[in-house]
């Protein structure tokens, strides 16, 4: 079965680190995605679903056939004020099993977002 990768991020002389979207199949990964460290919970989740909403579409999919998605915050005093941007971005009817964990994130950003989907 084919794998076809998507959107190399670049590093130094021009390697890849890791592809931002992968298909293999009917099934679609896209890398942990993070917002610029800018704003507060509720913006940088909105940005990080904007770029996930964005990746989907690259191979041809949405939020509609989202499966799994793993959610990372900062602080989990953040959930709350997450929660009120991830419920209002995710399909009612179709969404997907996810966890959300406390964790040590980059550049001083708030959320890191991985999700699965089906084509």
């Amino acid at each position: 079965m084919q794998i076809t990768r998507h959107e190399y991020p670049l590093r130094g002389a021009g390697v890849p680190i890791i592809s931002r979207v992968v298909e293999h199949g009917d099934t679609v990964y896209v890398c942990g995605t993070l917002p610029d460290p800018v704003g507060d919970i509720a913006a940088q989740t909105k940005q990080v679903l904007d770029r996930i909403d964005k990746s989907l579409s690259l191979a041809g999919t949405n939020k509609s056939r989202l499966v799994t998605a793993q959610v990372w915050l900062a602080d989990m005093r953040l959930f709350e004020a997450h929660n009120a941007v991830w419920n209002a971005w995710v399909d009612p009817e179709n969404a997907p099993v996810r966890a959300c964990v406390r964790a040590d994130l980059v550049r001083n950003c708030l959320v890191e977002i991985m999700v699965t989907a089906a084509k």
